[in-house]
């Protein structure tokens, strides 16, 4: 399948087009609310959240005997936002730092949901089957009240991020600054968190508990390395996020046996290392370049005070040397002397060099600035 007969297909064919507008609402979400995670240094929270919320399936299951979505999602919900609450709890009675805490919390409950999920599925009864889908996500059970379940979450959390944007980002960068304010700021921490427990308990369906965590924070970590500003970095976030969803979801629906939530996050890595490379001003590519330049400039600026130590033996700047005595100089190239020709702060004539006037004078300055670093 091509990308013409893709485009087609979205807007004919029901499943997919289902598929690909949540799966994009989802990466959007996830994106936004993701960037604060990132910020706030919370990485592993997504992760602890997902596992957390595993046992709120099984036990939604268990007692109501239904595999219907919403009913499993509001158990998974219960779940991640007890988990979530556990996890401030330890932080904040205990000596514990945060990686313990939430590594703790994930694995206990993580545990006990793939018991409860054992246990579920030794019972005598076929309606238990399908529930395993929640470790890995199937986005093909996606349907069209998923979808706009979704949108009203993702409407919701832009809202609250609107009327709440200068308390959120104050807290974000400066906690105690916050409380000086008059803020309560347990209270809006515990607005986002619960924010991002709610994307993420949207997201298992599609993604998984596994995969969710990437999925909250890899367009986050690629908006990152685009902007400093927090309101570029969550606009970016949600949109490579869509775009993950609608390319993930694009590849998954052109081959066979590749399923959607895995491809989604590859997806979204790729973003993630495309940005880490390519970032102008934190790229891995453009930081080799401009080191590359530096140490350029620095060669230039040490043979140019090489040949002003020669110049200054000379009452006239402009007395012409003999090239063979730069071979003397360690940094000296051919290609450093043309670049000082090309700058006009070196003259020559056959196999001599002089200064001009404004070459001695960049290398005096040189010298100068040298000496006030030095004091």
């Amino acid at each position: 399948m091509d990308i013409i007969e893709y485009i087609q297909l979205v807007f004919t064919d029901y499943t997919l087009r289902t598929i690909t507008l949540g799966t994009a609402v989802l990466g959007a979400v996830c994106g936004m609310l993701g960037s604060f995670a990132v910020l706030r240094k919370q990485s592993l929270l997504g992760d602890a959240i997902s596992h957390a919320a595993l046992p709120g399936i099984a036990i939604a299951f268990l007692i109501t005997g239904s595999k219907e979505g919403n009913t499993l999602l509001i158990g998974a919900l219960i779940s991640g936002l007890i988990g979530t609450f556990w996890i401030r709890g330890i932080i904040t009675k205990t000596h514990l730092k945060s990686d313990t805490a939430l590594g703790l919390i994930l694995s206990l409950f993580f545990g006990f949901g793939m018991l409860l999920l054992t246990f579920i599925q030794k019972q005598p009864n076929a309606n238990q089957a399908g529930l395993d889908k929640y470790l890995f996500g199937q986005a093909a059970t996606l349907v069209e009240s998923d979808v706009w379940l979704m949108v009203s979450v993702a409407s919701i959390c832009l809202i609250v991020l609107l009327f709440f944007w200068k308390e959120f980002k104050i807290l974000l960068f400066d906690a105690d600054y916050t409380k000086t304010l008059g803020f309560n700021t347990k209270t809006i921490d515990i607005l986002i968190t619960s924010f991002i427990v709610l994307a993420i308990v949207l997201g298992l369906q599609t993604v998984g508990v596994v995969l969710m965590s990437a999925m909250l924070l890899a367009p986050a970590a690629a908006a990152r390395q685009w902007t400093n500003s927090l309101a570029k970095m969550v606009f970016l976030a949600a949109i490579f996020g869509a775009f993950s969803g609608v390319f993930g979801t694009a590849i998954s629906a052109s081959q066979n046996n590749l399923s959607t939530g895995p491809v989604i996050v590859l997806v979204a890595g790729v973003f993630v290392v495309f940005s880490f490379i390519f970032s102008p001003s934190r790229g891995l590519l453009f930081k080799q370049i401009r080191f590359i330049k530096n140490r350029r400039d620095l060669q230039l600026h040490k043979t140019l005070a090489f040949m002003h130590n020669i110049a200054e033996t000379h009452e006239d700047i402009s007395h012409p040397h003999a090239i063979r005595l730069l071979n003397n100089f360690q940094g000296y190239t051919k290609s450093t002397l043309q670049k000082l020709v090309d700058k006009n702060y070196v003259e020559l004539k056959g196999n001599m060099w002089s200064l001009t006037k404004t070459g001695f004078e960049t290398a005096a300055n040189l010298y100068t600035k040298q000496r006030t670093e030095d004091e």
